[in-house]
């Protein structure tokens, strides 16, 4: 492929969907990991703002032109990021040369395990874009009979992508570790079930698994436009959380950060509404948020009978919403999950409740909104988890 031909691919790829802000680093830069952050400040700069020179690497990143070139040159040397031709005269002097990340030449898989009725899964471009999608029922399996099923699902992707795949991103429900180890996921039945290395080792490829709200807040900060304060409420078989404070994900002391669905809104164990939850308590947020509950609970209702049991709900999450709002200051809440049950009088009566409970200052500019990124959230989640893991690009 000709330079000229190179750059419209890529410029092409950058444009097929907007790309937001990069995560604010958490941890600190050792001496010995100065290279590879180096290397991931020039990936991330190709990445959210597209071809660039050197010189424009250096300037956003701070870097030293020396150490940029050497960077580049071992970039290129990968086969992850070439040089595209000159930049349009516009200036005096030699018309810079740019670069680019090739992002036509590598996938990623993506599966969202997030659905209570089927696995998803999609071959994804480095820019979020789906290539192919696949889905299978779970019928009713958990524990291993799960896991072998998400296997086979794998397997069907990687055959289906188009190009070299750079790893397998899976957005998990329950509490997942960071070396991924799914500590725990009752819906699923899986305890302490070492996902990403079982599933690496199976494929041959990288696995990089992570709690699914988590995904979604990764998707929606990185695609969606989400704030740098801001909460993505996953809603699916079960309820969970992933939660943004100044750019930077939250994970927790025992990565459990966000299990808001086990929070308990129903005190009295002995009314109805008290149902069983699959952490083995009563009464949790999940039992009556969950997917599957907000249809039991309309089920057969017509609308003005819906559109109540649908608010009653909403200012239950309300309540639970509150005191997170004011400990965060959050800027917004995004709802992901079935809009025709969450979008409208749920959410509402949510918003409402949140602005009685808390101080003007927190509630009154507070917005719940449903995500931007709907279905592929997870899914796009799930890709970015690939692109942090393996090139360290958010």
């Amino acid at each position: 492929m000709s330079k000229e031909g190179l750059l419209t691919n890529v410029t092409t790829q950058v444009g097929a969907r907007r790309i937001s802000r990069a995560l604010r680093p958490t941890g600190k830069v050792l001496p010995e990991h100065a290279r590879a952050h180096n290397r991931s400040l020039v990936l991330g700069h190709l990445f959210h703002s597209g071809p660039s020179s050197r010189a424009d690497i250096a300037r956003s990143t701070g870097l030293t032109r020396v150490t940029v070139s050497d960077l580049v040159g071992d970039l290129m040397d990968e086969g992850l990021v070439a040089e595209l031709g000159v930049r349009a005269a516009g200036k005096v002097g030699k018309p810079a040369t740019l670069v680019g990340m090739r992002t036509e030449d590598f996938v990623v898989v993506a599966v969202d395990l997030t659905d209570d009725a089927r696995m998803l899964g999609a071959v994804m471009t480095l820019t979020g874009d789906v290539v192919a999608r696949r889905e299978v029922p779970l019928d009713g399996r958990r524990g291993d009979e799960a896991a072998d099923l998400l296997t086979d699902l794998c397997r069907d992707l990687l055959a289906a992508a188009p190009a070299p795949v750079l790893g397998i991103g899976i957005a998990s429900p329950g509490v997942v570790d960071a070396d991924g180890v799914v500590v725990e996921a009752p819906n699923r039945g899986w305890y302490g079930v070492p996902l990403a290395a079982r599933l690496t080792q199976a494929l041959g490829v990288p696995v990089h698994v992570a709690n699914d709200a988590n995904t979604r807040a990764l998707g929606e900060f990185t695609y969606g436009g989400a704030e740098g304060a801001a909460m993505v409420l996953t809603v699916g078989q079960g309820v969970g959380a992933g939660l943004l404070v100044d750019g930077a994900l939250v994970r927790g002391r025992r990565w459990a950060a966000g299990e808001i669905g086990h929070v308990t809104v129903v005190d009295d164990a002995s009314t109805e509404e008290a149902l069983p939850c699959a952490c083995g308590r009563h009464g949790c947020l999940e039992t009556v948020l969950s997917a599957p509950a907000l249809r039991r609970r309309v089920a057969g209702l017509d609308r003005e009978a819906a559109d109540a049991a649908l608010a009653s709900v909403g200012r239950l999450l309300g309540v639970t919403l509150a005191p997170v709002a004011s400990a965060l200051n959050l800027a917004e809440v995004l709802l992901s999950g079935p809009p025709e049950l969450l979008d409208g009088p749920l959410r509402e009566a949510a918003l409402a409740t949140v602005r009685e409970r808390t101080m003007p200052v927190i509630g009154q500019e507070l917005d719940i909104r449903m995500a931007t990124l709907d279905e592929d959230a997870s899914l796009t989640g799930a890709a970015v988890l690939v692109l942090s893991g393996q090139l360290g690009v958010t």
